[in-house]
């Protein structure tokens, strides 16, 4: 049987209240935590007068009314769901795959169903559930939604935790090829600059004086179309949340079709001639592949290694532009 929804709370300040943050406010009211509230406020599931809250530190009206809508809960275990997976290699300690883009690694509020952790839960059935938590079984690393490529998913608790240990100290080779606007100076090189929450903007990361975590990104230009773009490989001695686009967009390097760390038209998009500036321009995610990916396996000791070309949308980008992959060996063999 399904969980009862939270019922919404439903009340109008009166003057002792006006003035004090209304996620305080609120919180009071409900019986909820302060940091639960902030953060439905923040979801959307609070109104004022009818209009919805989007501030959690607004000050609250004398007179107004207040409605806080809890969605209903959702189940601690994800689903089994029937999603095709392209598997490169699958054994009884591991598999991996090239994921495409569009899939969201695990379960995530907007995201519960329709996620990799729900096919993977149907392809392994009852060998992964538990391995690693129950909102992500055997999830080593991840991708971005909207980054394809490969990744390495654990199935057995000893596979979780060796792998886990060689992400953390930088064991794993991976290497991604990222489509950037204008021409990286030098041609190869690093960025280093740790990265935390971007405090004017929660969903997007940013690069911080404090409060952050070291991030470092190596980088070679392997092609270029004019001074317009760049094809880069990027290799990462860190594994930060949008480590690549956060890193080449405070260069000035934004990745073609990012639609959070691009927010208007380059410059370099001006010396182009259609219809490759409308491709570019017009392309719905952001241009980066997880290309190559090498790790030593947890049980064998084999060094396992995997290359994947780019999925169709961005290799018939790289091709427009004279930068097809398949046609040279444009990887390194060197991590």
């Amino acid at each position: 049987m399904a969980e009862a929804s939270p019922r919404p709370t439903d009340i109008t300040a009166d003057a002792d209240a006006a003035g004090q943050r209304v996620d305080r406010f609120l919180a009071a009211a409900s019986g909820l935590t302060r940091a639960r509230v902030k953060t439905l406020i923040e979801q959307g599931h609070a109104r004022r007068d009818g209009r919805a809250l989007t501030a959690p530190a607004e000050p609250v009206r004398a007179g107004s009314r207040y409605v806080l809508s809890p969605p209903p809960p959702v189940p601690a275990t994800p689903h089994a769901e029937t999603i095709p997976l392209a598997i490169l290699h699958e054994d009884a300690d591991l598999l991996v795959l090239d994921k495409p883009a569009g899939l969201v690694v695990h379960p995530a509020p907007g995201n519960e169903t329709g996620t990799l952790v729900n096919a993977l839960l149907a392809h392994c059935g009852d060998a992964l559930p538990g391995i690693g938590g129950e909102r992500r079984p055997g999830i080593v690393h991840r991708l971005d939604k909207d980054t394809s490529g490969l990744m390495v998913v654990a199935k057995s608790e000893a596979a979780l935790a060796a792998l886990g240990a060689d992400f953390a100290a930088r064991r794993i080779d991976r290497a991604y090829l990222a489509l950037v606007w204008g021409l990286p100076s030098p041609a190869t090189g690093e960025i280093a600059g740790a990265i935390g929450r971007d405090p004017r903007e929660r969903k997007r990361m940013a690069l911080r004086t404090s409060g952050g975590k070291p991030a470092l990104t190596r980088y070679r230009t392997l092609a270029t179309h004019g001074t317009a773009v760049a094809l880069l490989e990027c290799r990462l001695a860190t594994g930060r949340t949008h480590q690549i686009r956060v890193h080449l967009a405070s260069r000035g390097h934004p990745l073609v079709g990012d639609p959070v760390y691009l927010r208007r038209i380059p410059a370099p998009a001006r010396m182009l001639a259609e219809p490759r500036r409308s491709a570019l321009l017009d392309f719905p995610r952001q241009a980066l592949h997880a290309a190559e990916l090498g790790f030593t396996h947890p049980r064998t000791g084999a060094r396992l290694h995997f290359r994947r070309p780019p999925p169709p949308d961005l290799a018939a980008l790289l091709a427009s532009l004279g930068m097809d992959p398949a046609k040279a060996d444009l990887l390194s063999t060197n991590s």
